[in-house]
C-alpha cells in the first residue's frame, strides 16, 4: 500500500483555501476515485492526468487509487487540482518521494500531453498559501511572474509534468521545444471568454500611461473638471448631468489618469481581482494603475454586482476595485441593479450569499454616473428646445432613486458647448499632469492627517469622527446646518458635504475648511449657486 500528499488551494472568491491532496493505492481492480466534493471539471482531472503521466514517461500504478482532497466540506472546483493530483499519484506509487511533496502547494492544470497549463486567481491562491505558512509553491512557467508578487514564497515555475518530475527527483531536468514566435497555446482560454476591451474594463495610468485622454481636450466645463478633480483628490462619487456632447464621457474617461497610482496593498488587492476573473493583461502580472470600468446599462444586476450561474465571479463594482466605475446613460439601468450598488458603495465590499456559502469581493470605487436631464436630452433651465412632456421628464428623472443619490457627494450640470468656447484657440484647460500632481499633493495632506486611522481618503472617513476629531473653522458649517434643518440636506448629506469640504481644503492648502471651501462643497452637493469661485486656484 502506497500513500502521498500534497496541497494546493480552493478558492472561494478571491480567498483562498489550502486544500490536501492525498493520494492511496491498494491493491485490487484498477479504479481512480476522486472524492472531496469535486465539480465537473474537477472530475473530468481522473482522465487529464492519467494521460498526462503516461504521456510524461511515468507509468501509471495499476491498482485501486483513491485521491482525497481535505477538508471534504469545502466545494472544489476548476482544474488547478490537476498538478497535485499527479504529484499525489506519483509519490504514492514510489516514482517521487512522498516526503518532498508534504510541504509543497502546487496549482496548475495539465494537458493530456503532459504540459502545464495556467488557470485564473493565481495570486490569490499564493496569498492564501503563504498565510497558511507554505514557503514552496509550484506554478505554470507562463504564471510564476504572477506568483512571485508574494513576499517570502520560493516559487518554482514549471512548463511541464516532466520538468516537476525531474526537479523532484534530482534528475536532469528536460529541455521543451522552443517557441516559435506564435502565441503561446497555454496561455489559450485564460482569460474569461466575453471580457477585454469589449466590456470598457481596463487600465489607464498617469498621463505618461496614457496619451490619448487628457484634460485639457475637454472644452469650457469649468464646474465639470473641478468636481473631477475633487472627486480624485477625495475619492467622492461624482454624477454629472447635461445634455448630448457636452463632454461628460470625456470627463469619466480622464478622471482614472489623474488618480494617484496604486500603493503595493492596493495593487495585490487590484490584481487578485483581476486574475480570478481573468483580466489580467498579458505581460503585466501586476495591476499598479487604477482600473476603469465601463458596463453597458444593459448589464444585469450580477452583472454590475457579481454572482451569476455555477461559480460566482467578480462584478464591475469589483474590477473597478481601487478604480473608477462609469455608468453612462444611468437612467437606463435596471432599477434592480442600480438600487443593488447602495451597500458596495457604504460598505467598500460585496457579499454574495449562496446555498453553498458566503462570498465576499473587494468593491472600494470611485463611482461616476452621467445621465441626460430628459429623455431627448435637451431640457435646460436656460431654453426651451426640449420637447418632452413634464410627466415624460419626471418619470424619466425619477429613475434614480433618492437613496442612491443620497450617497453620491458630488452633483454637477454639464452645460452645452457653446460655439466661441469649441472654435477659440489657446484657452485650453490644465493638462491632466497639472492635475495629478494637485491631485496627489491633496492625497499626501489628507493621508499624514489620518495616519494613525485605518482611513486613507475623507471620503472613507465617518461623519461622527469628522465632527468629532477633526474640526472646521469656527462659522464654517453655518450654511450647511440651515440646509439640515430646511430639509435641503439629510444627515449623511451634511456628513459628505463635510467630508468633501476637506478635500477641498486639501487641494488648496488649508489647514481646515472655511467658509469658501464648505461654500464650494455645498455647491457641489446640491447644484444651487452660492456665489462661491468654481477655480480651485481661486480659494487659496
Amino acid at each position: 500500500m502506497g500513500f502521498a500528499r500534497t496541497c494546493s488551494v480552493a478558492l472561494v472568491g478571491v480567498e483562498g483555501v489550502v486544500v490536501e491532496v492525498q493520494a492511496d493505492l491498494e491493491p485490487g481492480v484498477a479504479a481512480f476515485t476522486l472524492v472531496g466534493l469535486p465539480d465537473k471539471s474537477l472530475t473530468e482531472s481522473r482522465d487529464r492526468v492519467r494521460a498526462a503521466v503516461a504521456n510524461s514517461g511515468a507509468e501509471w500504478p495499476q491498482k485501486k487509487l483513491t485521491v482525497g482532497l481535505s477538508p471534504a466540506s469545502v466545494p472544489k472546483a476548476g482544474s488547478g487540482f490537476d498538478l497535485a493530483v499527479a504529484s499525489a499519484v506519483l509519490g504514492a506509487s514510489e516514482r517521487i518521494d512522498p516526503r518532498v511533496l508534504t510541504d509543497i502547494v502546487m496549482i496548475g492544470e495539465l494537458g493530456l500531453d503532459g504540459r502545464v497549463r495556467p488557470v485564473r486567481g493565481i495570486l490569490p491562491a499564493v496569498l492564501a498559501a503563504a498565510d497558511a505558512g507554505y514557503e514552496q509553491v509550484v506554478v505554470p512557467e507562463c504564471a510564476a511572474a504572477e506568483a512571485s508578487l508574494v513576499p517570502g514564497v520560493s516559487v518554482l515555475g514549471v512548463r511541464s509534468l516532466r520538468q516537476l518530475i525531474a526537479v523532484l527527483t534530482d534528475e536532469p531536468v528536460p529541455d521543451e521545444e522552443p517557441d516559435d514566435g506564435r502565441p503561446d497555446p497555454l496561455l489559450a482560454g485564460l482569460r474569461m471568454p466575453g471580457v477585454g476591451a469589449a466590456t470598457g474594463v481596463h487600465s489607464v495610468g498617469a498621463a505618461h500611461h496614457d496619451h490619448g485622454h487628457d484634460l485639457a481636450d475637454v472644452v469650457g466645463q469649468l464646474s465639470a473638471r473641478t468636481a473631477v478633480e475633487v472627486a480624485a483628490a477625495g475619492g467622492h462619487h461624482l454624477f454629472l448631468e447635461g445634455p448630448p456632447g457636452a463632454g461628460k464621457t470625456m470627463l469619466a474617461e480622464r478622471l482614472p489618469a489623474i488618480l494617484p497610482t496604486l500603493s503595493r496593498q492596493e495593487s495585490l488587492e487590484v490584481t487578485a481581482v483581476h486574475s480570478v476573473a481573468g483580466l489580467l493583461p498579458a505581460g503585466k502580472p501586476l495591476v499598479d494603475v487604477p482600473p476603469y470600468c465601463a458596463p453597458h446599462h444593459s448589464a444585469t444586476m450580477q452583472a454590475l454586482v457579481g454572482g451569476g450561474q455555477g461559480i460566482a465571479r467578480p462584478g464591475a463594482v469589483s474590477l473597478a476595485h481601487r478604480g473608477v466605475l462609469f455608468l453612462d446613460e444611468t437612467p437606463e439601468f435596471s432599477s434592480q441593479a442600480l438600487d443593488a450598488l447602495r451597500q458596495p458603495l457604504e460598505a467598500g465590499h460585496v457579499v454574495i450569499a449562496r446555498s453553498a456559502g458566503v462570498l465576499r469581493f473587494p468593491a472600494r470605487f470611485l463611482m461616476v454616473l452621467a445621465a441626460n436631464p430628459c429623455p431627448c436630452g435637451r431640457f435646460s433651465q436656460k431654453d426651451d428646445l426640449c420637447e418632452c412632456p413634464p410627466s415624460s421628464i419626471r418619470r424619466y428623472q425619477a429613475r434614480l432613486s433618492g437613496p442612491l443619490l443620497d450617497r453620491v457627494d458630488l452633483r454637477v450640470e454639464v452645460d452645452r458647448v457653446t460655439r466661441s468656447e469649441l472654435t477659440e484657440r489657446g484657452a485650453r484647460g490644465e493638462p491632466t499632469a497639472v492635475v495629478a500632481d494637485r491631485v496627489r499633493a491633496a492625497r499626501e495632506r489628507a493621508a499624514a492627517r489620518l495616519a494613525d486611522t485605518p482611513w486613507r481618503t475623507n471620503s472613507e472617513v465617518p461623519g461622527r469622527e469628522l465632527r468629532s476629531r477633526w474640526y472646521a473653522a469656527p462659522g464654517a458649517l453655518d450654511d450647511a446646518e440651515r440646509g439640515l434643518e430646511r430639509g435641503v440636506l439629510t444627515a449623511r448629506g451634511l456628513d459628505r458635504v463635510l467630508r468633501v469640504a476637506w478635500t477641498i481644503a486639501d487641494l488648496v492648502g488649508h489647514d481646515r475648511p472655511d467658509a469658501l471651501d464648505v461654500g464650494l462643497a455645498l455647491q457641489l452637493r446640491t447644484g444651487v449657486p452660492r456665489g462661491v469661485p468654481m477655480a480651485i486656484g481661486a480659494l487659496s
